[in-house]
């Protein structure tokens, strides 16, 4: 009979045994190197914030580590039952985990991303890039782990009935467990009460989700539905706080002294401004200059914030909950600019009275149904100068027939006859308002004291990329996003324009080439000078949710999550293709260079 040493109920026990130990002192090496997100995480501005980073540290590598040691590892200690098979297979399994966690720590430190889709292509792309370099120089250590590993496998080994001995593994086991449970129970309690210190530490640590309760508190008594929505609205769109702009704007420049009047002609897409179909406005085009390669920053509304700020749709909630106006409004304030604004549907959309041009001052139009609701804010702003606005000014007039066009026809045939006629007759409706704006431009005598730009929010789309997708917020094709982009600059020779321009860049143009700013556009846009034919690697656009880098022949999808899609320059979608790392990498990397490193306090 074989001795009771070497039974195989024996060795099973003895393994597992040793198991429990190697996880134990793989969890102090997961928290070790965790500290590298703690490092480079905000830290919390109050004591309760201080103790769930501490507890959530503590509890959520204790609980990774050791989950992965029950899910894998543990059953693995019946299936091979030889100890130094099962004890390489262990140390195996610790290098790799302890090296992803490495890398992960990297990518977290550099672009503020765990491992996702987007980071695995970058890990593995061919292309030279610097952060691809940084991560993979990570696999370096892979052997020096795997030695470590090694050593502490037959150490613990060896001194497994020592450390049975002291008794100590259960306390251990405690600490653990309930500063997981404290970390869970701290964060349902904030996620239902808005504790911002600790809510902004969900996505620290990698695999880390957070458990919420609203539905069970409300249940069981301690939550107030009426009072947490009531906390909802308040804390709405309150998200990291925003430096904007990033260090303080020099003038060094000289400063004009023209008038502004921007008009945006809602939901205009660029094609439409032809011969044909906006006979006035195109022939204003051919008189002045006219950027025909142009894209909004967004395929919906926040095009808008965008024009005005010079940055992507993803600051818009932490712009609007910190107040901050765009730098444009800010400076014609300082340099004395007096503000008229005007819309067709006296501001309907929140965007403007809550962020654009918050504390400003509307022009309320008591509209006639008979007439035009554009043709009224046209007159509105007319009179407006008429009746002596102080020089110079800033105006802006927003046109929303185009985006009411279904109202605008009696066609006959299929739906998208039906939306394309209607479509069209819109589009004509509002060139002739413009042609009077045009003619009260010239009546006026503006032509030569007033910048002139003509744009808009956002395209349309009636289903041309084949994928049901009709009006706009669907897709980042170039039928949602391309607009146009017309200026009338006095001392400006007429132009035509065919690089490729944003909404991004407007007001760095503004800024620089009337205000008299001399910073560098990075320090407060995303954007650059409009009449910069330099070749530019993408343009970006997007929402909260999804980014879009659009290039001469790809436009690349990222969601927040890191997937990605990938698409040519019809909006195809290409499987099979991966995205240019480099400018994936370049336009993450733009979504979070103007967040302070800092977190709120309630």
């Amino acid at each position: 009979m074989v001795d009771s040493g070497n039974t195989y109920g024996d060795r099973v026990s003895r393994l597992v045994g040793w198991g429990h130990w190697f996880a134990f002192f793989n969890i102090i090496a997961a928290l070790l190197i965790g500290t590298r997100y703690i490092v480079q995480s905000p830290w919390p501005e109050t004591l309760l914030g201080q103790f769930y980073l501490a507890v959530s540290w503590i509890g959520h590598f204790g609980f990774l580590v050791f989950a992965l040691y029950l899910l894998i590892l543990f059953p693995l200690t019946f299936l091979i039952p030889s100890r130094k098979l099962f004890r390489l297979v262990s140390v195996c399994f610790a290098t790799v985990g302890l090296t992803l966690l490495l890398v992960d720590t990297q990518a977290y430190q550099s672009i503020n991303l765990h491992l996702n889709p987007v980071v695995w292509e970058l890990l593995f792309s061919t292309e030279d890039s610097a952060l691809s370099a940084d991560l993979q120089h990570l696999f370096i250590v892979l052997p020096l782990i795997f030695l470590l590993q090694l050593g502490l496998s037959e150490w613990v080994w060896r001194k497994q009935r020592k450390l049975s001995h002291k008794h100590v593994g259960r306390p251990i086991a405690a600490v653990f467990f309930v500063s997981f449970i404290t970390s869970h129970l701290i964060y349902v309690w904030s996620d239902a009460y808005f504790y911002n210190p600790v809510t902004n530490q969900k996505a620290n640590f990698p695999l880390s989700y957070p458990m919420t309760a609203k539905s069970f508190m409300e249940k069981h008594g301690l939550l107030d539905r009426e009072e947490y929505l009531k906390r909802l609205k308040e804390n709405e769109g309150n998200n990291d706080l925003v430096r904007y702009p990033l260090e303080e704007i020099t003038f060094d420049r000289r400063a004009g002294n023209l008038n502004i009047l921007m008009v945006s002609v809602n939901n205009l897409r660029g094609d439409a401004l032809n011969a044909e179909a906006m006979p006035a406005t195109n022939a204003y085009a051919e008189q002045n200059l006219n950027f025909t390669n142009h894209y909004s920053s967004s395929n919906d509304a926040f095009g808008t914030f965008g024009l005005f700020y010079g940055l992507p749709s993803s600051y818009a909630g932490s712009i609007k909950s910190q107040g901050t106006l765009p730098l444009l409004m800010t400076t014609l304030a300082d340099k004395g600019y007096e503000f008229g604004l005007f819309s067709g549907d006296n501001f309907s959309d929140d965007l403007y009275a809550e962020t654009i041009f918050r504390g400003l001052q509307f022009t309320g139009i008591a509209f006639d149904s008979k007439e035009s609701a554009d043709g009224q804010a046209i007159d509105a702003w007319s009179a407006w100068v008429n009746d002596g606005a102080k020089k110079p000014w800033f105006s802006y007039i927003e046109l929303t027939t185009v985006d009411n066009f279904s109202d605008y026809s009696s066609a006959q045939g299929s739906a998208n006859d039906i939306l394309r006629a209607s479509y069209a007759e819109s589009v004509k409706q509002v060139d002739a308002e413009l042609a009077k704006l045009y003619q009260q431009l010239e009546a006026l005598e503006l032509d030569n004291n007033t910048v002139v730009i003509i744009t808009s929010n956002h395209g349309t789309e009636f289903n041309e990329t084949n994928t049901n997708s009709w009006g706009s917020n669907s897709n980042y094709s170039r039928y949602q996003l391309q607009v146009p982009m017309v200026i009338h600059w006095p001392g400006k020779l007429a132009a035509t324009y065919t690089h490729r321009s944003s909404h991004l860049d407007l007001s760095v143009t503004l800024l620089q080439d009337l205000l008299g700013v001399s910073s560098n556009p990075t320090d407060f846009s995303s954007g650059r000078n409009l009449f910069s034919e330099r070749k530019r690697r993408w343009i970006l656009a997007g929402d909260s949710r999804e980014l879009a880098l659009i290039t001469a022949d790809r436009t690349t999808v990222i969601d927040k999550f890191g997937n990605f899609k990938l698409y040519d320059k019809d909006y195809n979608r290409l499987k099979e293709e991966n995205p240019k790392l480099p400018v994936l990498m370049q336009g993450l990397t733009e979504l979070q260079r103007f967040y302070v490193k800092s977190t709120h306090s309630n």
